[in-house]
């Protein structure tokens, strides 16, 4: 038997529906807008992070519902302070990631007038959210609350955003709690695993490829089983990394930028292609290259959580409405051929995988190494360890020689958005304080969000930063010397002492500029228990790892 409900304010029905569905983290930037959630929060069982711009809170939010599957809540003001977080809506709403954004909104009776900092957020945000609301009325916060975890959850994951007028959450209200929320799962049907069996069973040379969101380490385990019963090669998709193991003997790299040639013809010469949980956007398919729109020569199996995604791009031979977790539960049922003719090409592409992993076998100008920074990364840094990082082609170190064996062990926006690293580390940091959690950014990209290094210190966070400083936006600066060879304009940076940044804060601060003292330098940083910059100047011309600026200005004009 339930508790009567008792008269409570707007803000105090919010706070207690938020506890009742299993909140435990807020991030925030605080407003005057909503000082009666806050007010509520003061005496609530819920972990508060106050963080220093509205970007970084939505970033931190996002992150905690990558993490978790569950959405991640977020409170920002009015007006500049939604602008400010709509970077990690966005975030959100591109990698399919639950999270729920609460908004101030001015009073309800000064409505239409453009009131101070006043927004109609529904039009504001109408497409990068899945629902944009606005609470009237108190005694409709359970309900509405409820609605927005299931539709934050369902299908494919993504964002809320619900606007809280300020007198509304003053009001008081007498009205029942919502029942606890849970998520809803969709499974394959019998008749389509059969299908799939017997697609296996015709194939010679099947490519599998994962994913999208609403995965779990069990998810992970069971496909893992599956792929190796099957001898089945995988790749994950663009920043999904954490989806397979790189240790698997069946695992054939990712298909982010900069993708290893032969792992993309060998999917392109498959004749049955098992992609489950993503989308096969922009980046994973190579610009929609990779396969043919919308009849795709390969035999095309697509997994998907949102029916709506099937045959949006690409028409599928099997389509099956189902979330990942759902999918690898019933995959477990499958049985593989008696012959395996695809077995020792998937022995081959692990081959090729572990040769175009190795950071030890790339040179690029410079006293610093980045291949060398990696490769002692690869031996300091347990196999759990969490590495974020926003945008910027520093990024393709993580991501082709980092060898990711943890499903939670990757924090990247497949939007590409920039400044994602550090508010992404606090997140998992302040979420999982036992593991190690490491940012590589580069300069343009850390300083994008880079006074949430400041949250980190104020709440004793020793997350490790690797700051690859070249002087400029890298990656702008590549495709500008690449159409217009020598014409540099509006690319260069001219950067702070970051090490002194960090000091600055309270944390710990070092110059890196050999990659013989890297390893040094790690080990202190990671000894401090502080948070920590290791500032790692690079020599600009070392633009990737294949290929240097020069090098772009000779193949134009040649």
């Amino acid at each position: 038997m339930t508790d009567a409900p008792r008269p409570r304010t707007g803000g105090q029905i919010l706070v207690d529906q938020l506890a009742r569905h299993g909140v435990g983290d807020i991030f925030c930037v605080p407003g005057e807008s909503y000082l009666a959630v806050l007010d509520a929060l003061h005496d609530a069982r819920i972990r508060l992070t106050v963080c220093r711009q509205e970007g970084g809170a939505a970033m931190m939010a996002e992150a905690h519902g990558k993490l978790t599957g569950k959405p991640g809540i977020c409170f920002v003001t009015r007006g500049p302070g939604a602008t400010n977080a709509s970077p990690g809506l966005h975030i959100a709403k591109q990698d399919s990631t639950p999270m729920i954004l609460f908004v101030g909104q001015i009073e309800r009776a000064a409505r239409e007038r453009e009131a101070f900092q006043e927004l109609d957020y529904r039009a504001v945000f109408g497409t990068i959210a899945k629902w944009v609301t606005e609470i009237d009325s108190a005694e409709r916060i359970p309900e509405l609350i409820a609605r927005a975890f299931h539709v934050a959850t369902a299908g494919r994951p993504g964002p809320v955003v619900i606007a809280l007028p300020e007198d509304m959450l003053v009001e008081t209200a007498t009205v029942p709690d919502a029942p606890a929320f849970r998520p809803v799962e969709t499974h394959p049907a019998l008749a389509q695993m059969v299908a799939l069996q017997n697609l296996l069973g015709q194939a010679q040379k099947p490519f599998a490829i994962l994913g999208g969101s609403r995965w779990s380490a069990e998810a992970v385990r069971r496909f893992s089983r599956f792929a190796d019963l099957f001898s089945l090669p995988v790749a994950c998709s663009f920043r999904r990394q954490g989806h397979f193991s790189a240790d698997h003997r069946c695992y054939a790299g990712d298909l982010g930028l900069g993708v290893n040639p032969k792992l993309l013809a060998r999917i392109k010469e498959s004749d049955l292609l098992l992609v489950v949980g993503g989308r096969l956007s922009e980046i994973p398919s190579q610009g929609y290259t990779l396969l043919d729109i919308p009849g795709p020569r390969q035999t095309l199996v697509h997994v998907h959580p949102d029916p709506e995604e099937l045959g949006r791009v690409y028409s599928p031979a099997l389509a099956i409405n189902a979330s990942p977790t759902a999918f690898a539960a019933a995959i477990e049922t499958v049985q593989p051929p008696r012959a395996l003719p695809w077995a020792a090409g998937t022995e081959a592409l692990h081959a090729d995988y572990l040769d175009w992993s190795d950071p030890t076998r790339i040179t690029t100008p410079g006293t610093l190494q980045m291949g060398g920074v990696m490769a002692v990364l690869r031996e300091a840094l347990p196999a759990d360890a969490i590495l974020c990082n926003g945008a910027g082609n520093f990024a393709t170190w993580v991501h082709r020689f980092w060898p990711f064996r943890s499903h939670d062990g990757q924090l990247a926006p497949t939007s590409g958005s920039m400044g994602y690293g550090v508010p992404a580390a606090i997140g998992a940091k302040r979420l999982l304080p036992e593991r190690t959690v490491v940012v590589v950014s580069g300069d343009g990209d850390f300083l994008m969000n880079g006074q949430e290094f400041a949250t980190a210190a104020q709440y004793g966070l020793p997350v490790i930063v690797i700051l690859v400083d070249n002087g400029m936006y890298g990656t702008i600066r590549m495709h500008q010397e690449r159409e217009y060879p020598g014409r540099v304009s509006g690319t260069a940076l001219k950067n702070p002492d970051f090490a002194a940044y960090a000091t600055a804060f309270g944390g710990y601060g070092e110059r890196v500029e050999r990659t013989e003292d890297f390893p040094a330098a790690l080990a202190r940083a990671l000894a401090s228990g502080l948070p920590a910059i290791l500032h790692c100047p690079t020599d600009p011309e070392a633009i990737t790892p294949t290929t240097t600026i020069q090098a772009l200005r000779d193949r134009k004009r040649s």
